[in-house]
């Protein structure tokens, strides 16, 4: 190669160097910033347990996102903002006074859940900080502390001591008084399936809960007549549930305090948006509505996609 060819290729290099340069300069100046929010009601909860958090989870989880210098050159940024943001909408530990009790339960499960799962932390996010990971022992006081906290959130009684209709509870859920509480979709809450048909019952472990799953006529003729892919309108499911006790030495399992009460309603008009069924849910003795919005019942389907063999129900017994 002549010293002309030479000199031309490294002129050459020299460009294309130059500008890689300027597009990484000016890509930088398309990095996103991470807002930098107040404090507002942040987690409040024994000392290991909320150290565990700050560690393993507060990076994404919270206002007090600790950036090093890498995260915040491009493209890195655009990622690390994105896993920020989207963490911050699931739950935020800085908020956390701003979610209803029911839910910071049930996310305080879904947190121990996906931790024993290995799921989270991200392995993305382990990879480069190994302390947030969360030993075995440490899951077992996350475990420990969530489960107590059910026990506390969950007073002893029944529903039917809480809220009474003025008059007699009628058979159609329907023309139930206004007394009793009402979902953000329009669905209220109703005692008399407690005289429906038990049609399954489960165990969640991963959760420390147990249910009694019931259905009205329409529902349990659909089950035995196996039309469930759809199923009927007028069909309602109603999953009942306990928090869980310890065996005891004979080896039986009772439940513990009242969790809450999950409803869903065929309607394919009505509901046409979420597979034609209606959910609800109302949590603890004062039954308190979840969602604060109607696009709650989205998440709701979208879990309930999972057995699309089943009509989108979980628990359908076995026919006999």
């Amino acid at each position: 190669m002549s010293t002309s060819q030479q000199n031309s290729y490294k002129r050459k290099a020299v460009v294309l160097l130059a500008i890689l340069f300027v597009a990484f300069i000016g890509f930088q100046a398309t990095s996103p910033d991470i807002s930098e929010r107040p404090v507002t009601g942040e987690f409040k909860g024994p000392e290991d347990v909320a150290n565990i958090f700050k560690r393993s989870c507060y990076d994404c989880h919270s206002n007090e996102t600790n950036l090093n210098w890498y995260d915040k050159i491009a493209p890195f940024s655009h990622i690390v903002a994105a896993d920020v943001n989207k963490a911050r909408k699931r739950f935020n530990f800085s908020e956390w006074d701003s979610i209803p009790k029911a839910d910071q339960e049930a996310k305080l499960w879904y947190m121990v859940n996906m931790i024993d799962a290995k799921k989270m932390p991200l392995p993305s996010y382990t990879a480069i900080h190994p302390a947030a990971k969360v030993s075995d022992k440490e899951l077992v006081i996350l475990k420990n502390y969530v489960t107590g906290l059910s026990a506390k959130i969950h007073e002893k009684g029944d529903t039917a001591t809480i809220k009474k209709s003025e008059h007699n509870a009628p058979t159609n859920h329907t023309a139930q008084s206004n007394n009793f509480p009402e979902s953000v979709n329009g669905i209220r809450y109703f005692d008399d399936y407690k005289n429906w048909k038990v049609i399954s019952s489960t165990n969640r472990f991963d959760n420390g809960t147990m249910r009694l799953i019931y259905g009205n006529d329409i529902a349990v003729k659909a089950i035995k007549e196996d039309k469930i892919k759809p199923w009927p309108n007028g069909a309602i499911i109603v999953k009942v549930v306990w928090n869980s006790q310890h065996e005891d030495k004979n080896g039986n399992i009772s439940t513990g305090n009242f969790n809450n009460v999950q409803m869903m309603i065929r309607d394919d008009k009505k509901f046409k948006a979420t597979e034609g069924w209606g959910f609800a849910r109302f949590s603890g003795l004062d039954l308190v509505p979840y969602g604060k919005t109607i696009s709650f019942a989205t998440s709701c389907i979208n879990c309930h996609k999972l057995v699309p063999e089943n009509g989108f129900v979980f628990d359908i017994p076995t026919k006999k």
